[in-house]
């Protein structure tokens, strides 16, 4: 009468719980500092999403509330640049990829002959249309 013990075929998952939960806090708590670019209020506005292609980043310029432009490219974008350097760099990242999707994030307090007055610019760049990032109410 030997008591002999048959091998055991179940997986302890509890650990595999415990880092799950570890990892969901993590990514909760970091997801809100991945926001990048310039503080802007955006307009809350009910509208569809902007179909773009996943393989090309979208070229984004901001306007803060006080008229200040924004090119949201490479590492630098907290440094604000005149309307002219702006169309400039713009028009010479549209002539490598020109299928670049152009996006205006402008603060809900900026005046509306400023957003105007970029938007041309960019159309003046290459940008063959321009899109407007708002929030959902």
């Amino acid at each position: 009468m030997s008591n002999r013990r048959k091998p055991m075929s179940d997986i302890n998952v509890v650990p595999y719980i415990d880092v799950m939960l570890v990892l969901l806090i993590i990514f909760m708590v970091t997801a809100p500092m991945l926001t990048q670019g310039v503080k802007v209020d955006l307009p809350e506005v009910t509208s569809d999403p902007v179909h773009t292609n996943d393989n090309v980043d979208p070229l984004v310029v901001s306007i803060d509330s006080n008229g200040a432009y924004y090119l949201e490219v490479g590492a630098d974008t907290s440094k604000p640049m005149p309307l002219e350097d702006v169309k400039g760099k713009v028009a010479k990242i549209l002539a490598q990829t020109p299928a670049t999707p152009v996006l205006v994030r402008g603060d809900k307090h900026v005046e509306y002959g400023s957003i105007v007055s970029l938007m041309a610019a960019l159309q003046d760049a290459g940008a063959k249309s321009v899109g407007l990032v708002t929030e959902n109410p």
